[in-house]
C-alpha cells in the first residue's frame, strides 16, 4: 500500500465524525451504509494489520437494528453516536468476542460474556462495534506488534510502526476505516500513535472517565480517551465517554463556540504556555530530538503566541530517579494480572523480562518506588502550576520501521522506547490531562505533533486550545 497523501487526511466517506453523526441524524445516511463503508475500507486496507478480529455479520446486524429503531421511533437524542462504527483495542472486553491481549497465553480465550463498562456506554450512545484492534502484548509497548498476529502498520508509511499500544486503532482511523476510536493510555498509548499517525489524541486526567479505575494513585496509570482526525471529533467522543448517562454535547459545544468566536475576532483570554524539551528520563536514558520534532514545537509556539497566548521557555527539574521508579511501577502491573506460573516461558521476550524484574523487585521495593513517584508527582505538579499549559514534543524521532524494537534485547528495547517517547509517561504519573496535536508533515509525509499538558480537570480548556492551534495551522 502506498503512503497516504500527506496533505489530505483520509476519512470514512470523506467526512469527519461530527459530519457523519449529523448526516446520520438527518437521515442522509443509514447506519448500514456507514457500517458497510467501514467494512469495505477495512478489507481494502487489510495489509495495515489494524484489526485482529472483524465481526462484519454482527456489525451489519447492529446497524440494521439501529436503522429500524430510528424508523420506528424517530430521532433519539440519547443516541448521540447513532450508527457510527468504531473498534475496540484487544485489551478491552466486548461481549461475544475474545480478549487476547496480544498474547499467546490467551490465544484460546473464550468470547467475553459481557461488555466492558466503557463499551456498554458507547453502545448506549448508538455505536456499531466492528471488531478488535491490534495491540502489543498486554499493551506494554509503544509499538503494536506481537507474536500471535500481523503487526499494525502506519498508513503514512506502511513500513513503519503506528506506535502503541493503541496502534491498531490509530491505523484504522488514519486510514479512513473508522471515523474515530477509543484508546487507552498508561504511558502514552493514545498520544504516541496519534502523533505517529497524524491524529488528535486526548489522554484525560486520572479519574475523569467514570468507567476507568477510580483510585487516585500513581499506580493507576491507565485512562481511556479518544483518537480522532479533528479536535471536534475528539470532543464528540470524549463527551460520550465522560457523561454519566452516556450522552454527549458539552465539550464539543464549548470547543465549537470558542472556535467560532475566534473566527469572528472575539477577544479571548490567552493561556500562559511553558515550552519544554526537558525529559525526566536522563541521565538513565539519553534523549535526542530529531530536527522535525523541534521544528514542530517551534512552529506551534510561534503560532500560539501570534494567536494571543503567552509562550515562554519552561525548564522543570525532574531529578534523576524517574526512569528507575517508573519502570518498577510500570512492570509491577503484570503482577496484578491472573497469569499462570509458567507465564515467563509462554510470553514474548519483553513481557518475560518485565515479569522477571517485577517478581524480583518484590512488594517492598515496589511500595518504595510508588512512594517516591507520589512525592515526585506532587513536586512536578507544583512546578507545572506556574503556567496554564506545558507544551512539549510527543515523539523524539520518527516512528521506526516495523520490527525495529522487537529485534533488540529486552532492556535495549525498553530504553529505546523511552528515548522514542520521552515526554508521555510522566503525564500518566502526574495524573494530568494531555492532548497530542499534529503540527507538521516532513518531506517523507510523516507527521510531527506537540503535546499540550493541562491542569487537573482542564480537558475542555485543553481541547479549546488544541482547536485554536488547529485553526491557526489552517491559516
Amino acid at each position: 500500500m502506498p503512503p497516504i497523501e500527506p496533505t489530505r487526511p483520509v476519512r470514512l466517506l470523506d467526512r469527519t465524525a461530527v459530519d457523519l453523526r449529523d448526516a446520520l441524524a438527518a437521515g442522509e445516511l443509514s447506519a448500514r451504509e456507514v457500517t458497510r463503508a467501514a467494512l469495505d475500507a477495512a478489507a481494502a486496507h487489510e495489509e495495515l494489520g489494524a484489526f485482529v478480529l472483524l465481526d462484519a455479520e454482527g456489525a451489519l446486524a447492529r446497524a440494521d437494528a439501529l436503522d429500524a429503531a430510528r424508523r420506528e421511533h424517530g430521532d433519539d437524542d440519547t443516541a448521540s453516536l447513532h450508527g457510527l462504527p468504531l473498534a475496540v483495542k484487544d485489551l478491552t472486553d466486548v461481549a461475544g468476542m475474545p480478549t487476547r491481549h496480544g498474547s499467546a497465553l490467551l490465544a484460546d480465550a473464550p468470547p467475553a460474556v459481557q461488555d466492558d463498562p466503557l463499551v456498554a456506554r458507547l453502545r448506549k450512545a448508538g455505536i456499531v462495534v466492528l471488531g478488535k484492534t491490534t495491540v502489543p502484548e498486554f499493551g506494554l509497548d509503544s509499538y503494536s506488534e506481537n507474536l500471535v498476529g500481523p503487526p499494525a502498520r502506519n498508513p503514512l508509511d506502511p513500513a513503519r510502526t503506528p506506535g502503541g499500544s493503541s496502534g491498531g486503532s490509530a491505523a484504522a482511523v488514519a486510514a479512513g476505516i473508522l471515523p474515530f476510536a477509543p484508546g487507552s493510555d498508561g504511558g502514552g498509548s493514545i498520544r504516541i500513535p496519534a502523533a505517529a499517525c497524524g491524529l488528535v489524541g486526548l489522554k484525560p486526567g486520572r479519574g475523569t472517565v467514570p468507567t476507568d479505575e477510580a483510585e487516585d494513585t500513581v499506580r493507576t496509570l491507565t485512562v481511556s480517551g479518544p483518537l480522532a482526525h479533528t479536535v471536534e471529533d475528539a470532543a464528540l467522543l470524549f463527551d460520550v465517554m465522560t457523561n454519566p448517562e452516556g450522552l454527549g454535547g458539552r465539550t464539543l459545544a464549548d470547543v465549537r463556540r470558542a472556535a467560532e468566536d475566534r473566527r469572528a475576532g472575539t477577544p479571548h483570554a490567552g493561556a500562559r504556555i511553558g515550552v519544554s524539551t526537558v525529559s525526566p528520563f536522563p541521565p538513565a536514558v539519553e534523549v535526542g530530538l530529531a530536527r522535525p520534532a523541534l521544528a514542530a514545537l517551534t512552529r506551534a509556539g510561534a503560532l500560539l503566541e501570534a494567536g494571543g497566548h503567552t509562550v515562554e521557555p519552561f525548564s522543570p527539574y525532574y531529578g534523576e530517579r524517574y526512569h528507575e521508579d517508573f519502570r518498577t511501577v510500570w512492570t509491577s502491573g503484570l503482577l496484578r494480572a491472573p497469569l499462570p506460573p509458567d507465564a515467563e516461558e509462554r510470553v514474548g521476550a519483553v513481557a518475560a523480562s518485565f515479569l522477571r524484574s517485577a517478581r524480583a523487585a518484590g512488594p517492598e521495593d515496589i511500595a518504595a518506588a510508588v512512594a517516591r513517584l507520589e512525592d515526585w508527582a506532587e513536586n512536578v505538579r507544583a512546578q507545572f502550576g506556574s503556567v496554564d499549559v506545558v507544551m512539549t514534543p510527543v515523539l523524539a524521532a520518527a516512528p521506526p520501521e516495523v520490527g525495529h524494537f522487537l529485534a533488540l534485547p529486552p532492556e535495549e528495547n525498553y530504553a529505546a522506547q523511552c528515548a522514542f517517547t520521552p515526554y508521555t509517561s510522566m503525564v500518566n504519573v502526574l495524573g494530568l490531562p494531555a492532548v497530542s496535536v499534529p503540527v507538521d508533515r516532513d518531506e517523507a509525509g510523516l507527521s510531527w505533533s506537540v503535546q499540550l499538558i493541562g491542569r487537573p480537570g482542564a480537558e475542555g480548556r485543553l481541547l479549546e486550545l488544541a482547536a485554536h492551534l488547529e485553526l491557526l495551522l489552517a491559516g
